[in-house]
């Protein structure tokens, strides 16, 4: 048995969980997320608290049954709350702007690279060259910030591009320093 499964999800005030033989809504304040249900597990909700349980006891279910659980917080966490990743602009003239459902972003290719942003996602860019992706879908966020970093990589020798705000890009020496 999973021990991240077994922990119950709590269902704070304003949010709703509808279960139905495919799949799972759960619809807040800040919007609705669906999730198609995998794996053999029971979900039973009481006094606003969600459980999973397993049906049976295979290998893959137990998987599932943390995987399931996961998923099921981090919709709840995601209406209520929902999700920020931050990344970083580093280098001289490199920066960002958001203009409408677009990313633009001048970070040294000879000419701006136009970002589109998905539906539900928005961004945000500081004039200290931070770039804020938020959004209810945690996986959508997540993938949208990868992309933004992969428009330009941090460089190995000067440390310039996209990159997490958390992020730390280890400098190689360069030529010179191999002479020495």
């Amino acid at each position: 048995m999973s021990r991240i499964g077994k922990m119950p999800i709590p269902i704070p005030d304003g949010v709703t969980v509808k279960i139905d033989e495919e799949s799972i809504l759960v619809k807040g304040p800040k919007g609705e997320l669906r999730k198609n249900r995998v794996g053999n597990i029971d979900y039973k909700i009481e006094d606003n608290v969600l459980r999973l349980v397993t049906l049976d006891d295979s290998r893959q279910t137990g998987a599932f049954h943390g995987l399931m659980r996961s998923l099921v917080n981090n919709m709840v966490i995601g209406v209520t709350e929902g999700f920020t990743k931050k990344l970083r602009i580093v280098g001289v003239g490199y920066r960002g702007e958001s203009k409408g459902t677009a990313l633009v972003l001048n970070v040294g290719y000879s000419h701006p690279v136009e970002f589109p942003l998905p539906d539900g996602i928005s961004a945000e860019v500081s004039k200290e060259g931070f770039i804020d992706v938020k959004g209810i879908d945690k996986e959508l966020v997540g993938d949208v910030a990868a992309k933004i970093r992969k428009v330009r990589k941090p460089d190995s020798y000067k440390g310039k591009g996209i990159r997490y705000a958390d992020e730390v890009v280890r400098l190689k020496p360069g030529k010179s320093a191999a002479k020495g």
